[in-house]
């Protein structure tokens, strides 16, 4: 379950966010999902986007400081209590969940949650053995 997300380092201050979606226009990248977190100083965005190394290289040819990370992706039933099932089977195992967003597409059908978990692999190996969908990043990227 290879799932690749960008991570880059901003400012907090207007238009950064604009000039990282702008440059992404321009060199054709589409974002698949992001998420966004600030501090006083600086924010975090992580973006899941349809071609993870052209994205890293754009951004880094125009002063943007990017990482790679590994994530997870896994359909969650679009339904109450959907996540906590999940979360419920993450807890059991002892796995810890650093951060996470998610994504609807259509209404009543499943989510897309994007996990980054303390024990990556472990994580991986409890969720599929609990039935849950795994996304590979090639399905996620061309949704």
């Amino acid at each position: 379950m290879n799932v690749e997300q960008i991570s880059i380092f901003l400012e907090n201050k207007s238009g950064r966010l604009a000039e990282v979606t702008g440059v992404l226009s321009e060199a054709g990248i589409n974002i698949r999902a992001l998420s966004l977190a600030d501090t006083a100083d600086f924010g975090i965005l992580r973006l899941i986007v349809n071609d993870t190394e052209k994205a890293r290289q754009v951004l880094r040819d125009n002063g943007f400081t990017v990482e790679k990370t590994r994530v997870v992706a896994i359909e969650v039933p679009d339904r109450p209590g959907g996540l906590a099932t999940i979360l419920d089977t993450i807890k059991d195992e002892g796995i810890n969940v650093e951060y996470m967003y998610a994504f609807v597409q259509k209404s009543g059908q499943n989510a897309i949650v994007i996990f980054r978990f303390d024990e990556f692999e472990k994580a991986i190996d409890i969720l599929q053995k609990a039935g849950v969908k795994t996304l590979e990043g090639e399905e996620l990227y061309a949704l």
